[in-house]
């Protein structure tokens, strides 16, 4: 096991996510978050709750995706389902996609697919906390990236939000 983000790592990673999601440009009225079920919620809620602390008074449109029934590499596991909360149209939005570690691709373009069931994107960006850039399956690459990991396949990077911290087993 090898520490990739530490506690103060972690938090100042998720601080200058939040700040270049602001400095991209795009108009947080017209902008809306959703974090990933269930892994990529954590960092969104951490992300989404600096957000509301730079940008005081702003209304920040914020939902949590669950891809589980679009996912295409889970055929005969047990599909335990979370919960979408997306109360508000995305048609005509910027979304901006939130998880934890990009890996294959695969669960981005689940997302991607779970999206157009809630209206049409003007814009789609992706946003993580870890990319493993190495390893993609699909053709997805992250608009902001928190740290960029050159993996082997039998590697795993897990966050461990207890300890709050980015491990490399």
């Amino acid at each position: 096991m090898k520490v990739i983000l530490n506690q103060q790592q972690l938090h100042l990673t998720i601080s200058r996510l939040a700040h270049q999601l602001i400095e991209h440009g795009e108009s947080l009225a017209d902008t809306v978050f959703l974090g990933l079920q269930p892994r990529g919620v954590k960092v969104s809620d951490q992300v989404v709750a600096e957000l509301q602390r730079l940008c005081p008074g702003e209304t920040i449109y914020y939902g949590k995706l669950d891809i589980t029934f679009y996912r295409d590499d889970v055929r005969d596991a047990l599909h335990m389902a979370n919960q979408t909360d997306i109360p508000f149209s995305l048609e005509g939005k910027t979304v901006v996609l939130i998880d934890d570690v990009l890996y294959t691709g695969r669960t981005i373009r689940a997302a991607l697919d779970a999206i157009q069931d809630f209206g049409r994107p003007s814009k789609v960006s992706l946003c993580v906390l870890v990319d493993r850039r190495f390893n993609r399956e699909l053709p997805i690459q992250p608009d902001y990236c928190g740290k960029a990991l050159d993996t082997i396949i039998s590697q795993r990077v897990k966050v461990e939000w207890d300890r709050e911290e980015v491990v490399l087993y």
